[in-house]
């Protein structure tokens, strides 16, 4: 919530500058006009200058504390956000009713948030920013009807929402009707969860309460040193556990997209920030009744992909950057990494291929060897999840050893989470193909969109290994009376490895046996991808009926 301090020192800055329009000076008649304007005319040209004064704030002291943070205004951003001139504004003249605590002699114009729409690459997108200068960005009752009424037409318009968040909490002055403010809030991000694209950009601090909008929204961006998120700060973190703590370190962008996994994007400054908001939403359609939109692409089709039989070693146990065969696979090598450095042995993209956005999970071998662990099975859950929901196809790259062992990941529940995964895919109805380019092992492959839960397609490399486990382990279990008794063991061991390839891991066992729909050459990956996305197109599947699934949690 917000802190004295800050709504003290945005209140301050209210009183200068401000207008009242029933004090306001009229502007005098123009020198060369031929006589005094008209009622009609004066009354135009007081609404011009006080919506002149409205857009530049509540004073140049004000934006200029606000620079010196390192900070844009919430106009300078909504202009990064939306295309030159787009921006229409709603309710910019709202002011508050609550009185008491000198309330009643502080009513600025707009209450401290900025809502409307504007077009980003010609589509249609709401916004609303919240205005550090004016209570310190902290929401109170008109300023929550504000963004209840921005939120209600983005939902009716079947429009993306991008909320540019600089505020610090509730607004105390006002008690409980801010607190309810959030609720409205929080009910209509629920509302809008797979209708329409919601994305929270982090410019400033999040506490309490007010982090959980955030969290029920699609995407979080983030800007280090500036932004902060929090249910707890640092001060009530040390009273209560003696931990002593910087903003920065308890929730700052770093540990949000690194350690908690909280913030999908992290950005050094607002402009790049902003930026790639702009580009995540040309990958996301409107709604959830659109496809995402195309663009035309003079990446060849068939083009072949021969670098990545040098890429991608056939010795199992040798690591690679998958992130390599993604950027031969995609239009012009070009896509957008989604929770980039949390979950790390797990990648999550959204890319073009013959210009169609794809999103595309794949297992690291360069993190963890690629294995499913509690983290990666979340991050991959959710990021399924938003493709289903916007109807963007799923490509599902494994090299998976399996899912990590240890007393840890089981006692933190390893199986529910999991599990999240296993219940994304198997609830997903757009089209799904499954690529095995070496390793598929165990339970990590059925759950990695396996043909046995509803894959549409599974194409797999001559390099894979398909088993319940790798041939060492396999060896070792069901030859271990017969590598024990031997004269050699060592030598046994090593020939009943090889007899276990030889019999059940050869790269065509899957596919004679109906499990993989083809065994591709790697160099034609693109092209096999392409036309089977293309086929897949017009894919319409319907689930059983029912109010929602129950989830694991």
């Amino acid at each position: 919530m917000t802190t004295v301090e800050d709504q003290e020192a945005g209140s301050a800055a209210i009183g200068v500058g401000s207008v009242n329009p029933s004090s306001a000076e009229r502007p005098a008649p123009e020198p060369d006009s031929p006589g005094p304007p008209t009622a009609a005319r004066g009354r135009v040209a007081e609404l011009h200058g006080l919506r002149a004064q409205v857009v530049r704030g509540p004073s140049d002291k004000a934006t200029e504390a606000q620079h010196a943070k390192g900070k844009l205004t919430a106009r300078e951003r909504i202009d990064l956000l939306l295309d030159e001139g787009s921006f229409r504004e709603v309710e910019p003249l709202r002011r508050h009713r609550a009185t008491g605590f000198g309330l009643e002699g502080k009513k600025p114009h707009t209450d401290g948030v900025i809502v409307g729409w504007g077009t980003v690459h010609g589509r249609t997108v709401f916004t609303y920013a919240h205005d550090f200068r004016i209570f310190g960005g902290a929401l109170g009752e008109a300023h929550a009807q504000k963004i209840h009424k921005i939120m209600d037409m983005a939902i009716a318009a079947g429009a993306p929402l991008v909320s540019l968040n600089d505020g610090a909490g509730a607004r105390i002055q006002e008690g409980v009707t801010a607190l309810a403010g959030y609720g409205g809030i929080f009910q209509r991000n629920t509302r809008a969860s797979g209708v329409i694209p919601q994305i929270s950009v982090m410019l400033g601090p999040c506490a309490g309460g007010a982090a959980y909008s955030p969290a029920l929204t699609d995407f979080i961006f983030m800007v280090r040193e500036t932004s902060q998120m929090f249910i707890t700060g640092p001060d009530v973190v040390q009273a209560v556990t003696g931990e002593k703590i910087s903003q920065n370190g308890l929730g700052g962008a770093d540990v949000h997209s690194g350690v908690s996994g909280v913030s999908h994007f992290a950005y050094d400054d607002e402009q790049s920030c902003i930026e790639e908001v702009r580009f995540l939403l040309s990958l996301l359609p409107q709604n959830n009744r659109e496809m995402p939109p195309a663009a035309p692409t003079d990446d060849p089709v068939d083009r072949r992909n021969d670098s990545l039989l040098d890429l991608v070693p056939a010795d199992g146990n040798r690591p690679y950057d998958m992130r390599k065969v993604i950027e031969e696979i995609v239009d012009h090598g070009e896509f957008l990494e989604i929770h980039e450095r949390w979950a790390t042995n797990v990648l999550c993209v959204l890319a073009r291929i013959d210009g169609h956005v794809t999103g595309i999970i794949a297992n690291q071998p360069q993190s963890l060897a690629g294995v499913l662990d509690i983290n990666a099975s979340e991050k991959a859950a959710r990021f399924v999840q938003m493709c289903d929901a916007f109807n963007i196809p799923l490509v599902t790259m494994l090299d998976v050893p399996g899912f990590l062992p240890g007393v840890d990941q089981e006692h933190d529940g390893i199986i529910r989470h999991g599990a999240k995964l296993l219940y994304a895919y198997c609830n997903a109805t757009v089209p799904r193909i499954q690529l095995i380019l070496r390793k598929a092992y165990g339970g990590a492959y059925i759950v990695m969109d396996s043909r046995s839960i509803g894959a549409d397609l599974s194409y797999a490399w001559p390099t894979n290994e398909i088993a319940v486990m790798g041939a060492e382990g396999a060896a070792n279990v069901i030859f271990r009376r017969d590598i024990n008794g031997a004269e050699d063991p060592e030598a046994t061991r090593a020939q009943k490895i090889k007899e276990y390839k030889t019999e059940l891991m050869h790269p065509y066992y899957a596919a004679e046996r109906g499990l993989v729909d083809d065994v591709i050459d790697p160099a034609e990956t693109r092209a096999v991808l392409a036309s089977a996305l293309a086929m897949l197109r017009t894919k319409h599947a319907d689930l059983p009926s029912r109010k929602h699934g129950n989830p694991p949690m």
